[in-house]
């Protein structure tokens, strides 16, 4: 198996100081959260900034979109995906589940593709659809054949999951039991905060390293995804139910408010 390498940077400054400098090479990330919260844009902008900004060539395996429709919606944030595939950085697969999982003598169907451009990052769009075509008991198992498929040839994976919006003091990510399989974790989240509606994203889990375990919020813009600072205000934000942070000067102010309007009434 190949050894840890450097890390991979998601190009995104703020989440590669979330994970102590970026991801650990070779590692296998799942990037898990509820529909709308951002994770294919997500998956798209770490292959593109691999390719643009570190050299890093890519493969995006999708199991549920067309290929027309993931270039456009790259298109949408300056991302042009066909001269990347021109210029042999980058490829776009789409494929069923069964094909991906099928193997003979060894060889897979990613083989090829990965011979052809050497890529260090990888994405499979999604899990979710892949559980669709597995037999539950069956699924941990293929998981994993396909995680240490990938680490074997040395690359940095994004598995995307779509979990439904948690809640709640306790969750599990995925009810499959697949978050052992991976190194990482990242969720991403909807938040409603004062009547409106927000994007959460935080670390769940890093093996090897140490990792911010604040929650940041993050806009996707006409450039992609931008996380911003942590949500240092609220309290009980991962559970459903934000409240407002209460400093000691305003609870001294709030004390002294009542303690006044007492001695009036009395």
């Amino acid at each position: 198996m190949v050894g840890k390498m450097a890390r991979v940077k998601s190009g995104l400054l703020e989440l590669d100081e979330m994970l102590g400098g970026g991801f650990m090479g070779g590692d296998s990330v799942m990037i898990a959260g509820s529909a709308g919260t951002g994770k294919t844009t997500l998956a798209l902008q770490h292959l593109v900034n691999g390719v643009t900004m570190f050299g890093d060539n890519g493969i995006y395996v999708t199991f549920e979109q067309l290929p027309d429709q993931i270039y456009r919606d790259a298109k949408n944030f300056g991302w042009n995906l066909r001269k990347m595939e021109d210029e042999n950085t980058l490829r776009l697969v789409c494929t069923s589940p069964q094909l991906l999982l099928e193997s003979d003598g060894g060889e897979s169907l990613l083989d090829e593709y990965i011979r052809e451009i050497h890529p260090r990052r990888i994405v499979i769009d999604s899990l979710s659809h892949l559980a669709m075509y597995v037999d539950e008991k069956e699924l941990r198992k293929e998981t994993y054949r396909l995680v240490m498929h990938l680490k074997t040839r040395g690359l940095s994976s994004l598995l995307l999951w779509e979990s439904p919006q948690i809640v709640g003091q306790s969750f599990s990510v995925t009810e499959e039991g697949l978050s052992f399989l991976v190194d990482c974790i990242i969720l991403l989240k909807l938040v409603e905060i004062e009547s409106s509606m927000k994007k959460a994203l935080t670390v769940l889990k890093m093996r090897g390293s140490e990792h911010d375990k604040r929650l940041r919020e993050f806009e996707i813009t006409q450039q992609g995804i931008k996380v911003a600072s942590p949500f240092s205000d609220y309290d009980g934000i991962i559970t459903g139910s934000p409240r407002k942070r209460v400093t000691i000067e305003e609870a001294v102010g709030r004390f002294s408010e009542a303690f006044t309007a007492k001695r009036k009434k009395s």
